[in-house]
């Protein structure tokens, strides 16, 4: 029997793609947004192409909905054996001029988002294993001035990846985070916005911003999901097009007895960098 998927925010860019995509793939796939019209949208895409998906229109910052979402892959499908996050929302602002309301939000889809529909999939993946994948992001890695609520979110994600990645081991559940780089509606006003801006200055756009396609991402995610490697688990990958990079796990640099040689070797350190 094919294995079944569920999607959060699969009506548009990278859940959209990857969704269309395991459908291709034999994958029974549950689709998930916000508006039922766009889930329709990719219902039809999917039946088209001979594909196998049923839709449930749920916000995953409301636990309440994410039960409803779980229980309809269920009673549609009656298992549940991969669970991708890709559900976000973007609500930028320095930190200085950021409501409260700005931070809530984009803490709730993504990180509360991730937490509501994990615990709720996992008591139909212990039996039989499964794959968790969420998404991460270069801001939750390194920092994105003025994202603090999403740099946060997705920060928060990584603590969530490697506790589980540890804690879920023993049901053969695996659980890894992919930093994606991908034109998507969510991405695609910053990227025109900066592409003006170093227009005007006349200096050449970064390479950071040289980003790939949704699609780039949805073979990752397929590939990733077709590894027999039991141990593949507790990973970062970043995707940009062609171009896949695995993050480390932050570790210790140095350490030191006492205060005042602490100090010394960090400057010594800072220094001979």
């Amino acid at each position: 029997m094919n294995k079944v998927a569920i999607i959060t925010g699969s009506t548009r860019g990278i859940g959209r793609s990857i969704a269309v995509f395991l459908a291709q793939s034999g994958y029974r796939v549950v689709v998930n947004g916000t508006n039922q019209s766009l889930i329709n949208e990719v219902l039809q895409e999917i039946d088209d192409a001979g594909g196998d998906a049923l839709g449930c229109c749920a916000n995953i910052a409301d636990p309440r909905q994410v039960t409803a979402l779980i229980d309809t892959a269920v009673a549609g499908y009656g298992q549940i054996d991969v669970l991708i996050h890709t559900a976000g929302n973007l609500r930028d602002q320095t930190c200085l001029r950021m409501t409260d309301e700005e931070w809530q939000s984009v803490i709730d889809v993504h990180m509360n988002g991730a937490f509501y529909t994990i615990s709720r999939v996992l008591p139909h993946m212990t039996m039989n294993g499964g794959d968790i994948i969420l998404m991460t992001s270069t801001a939750g890695l390194t920092g994105s001035i003025g994202q603090v609520n999403y740099s946060a979110a997705k920060a928060g994600i990584l603590g969530i990846l490697w506790t589980l990645a540890a804690e879920l081991k023993k049901y053969h559940i695996r659980v890894n985070a992919i930093s994606p780089a991908a034109l998507t509606d969510m991405t695609r006003p910053v990227i025109e916005h900066l592409r003006e801006k170093y227009a005007r200055r006349h200096e050449p756009f970064p390479a950071f911003w040289q980003v790939g396609e949704a699609e780039d991402i949805a073979r990752f995610v397929s590939a990733l999901l077709g590894q027999r490697d039991s141990s593949l688990t507790g990973e970062i990958f970043g995707v940009n097009g062609s171009k896949i990079t695995r993050w480390e796990k932050p570790r210790p640099s140095f350490s030191e007895h006492h205060i005042d040689e602490f100090f010394t070797t960090w400057y010594r350190q800072k220094g001979s960098n």
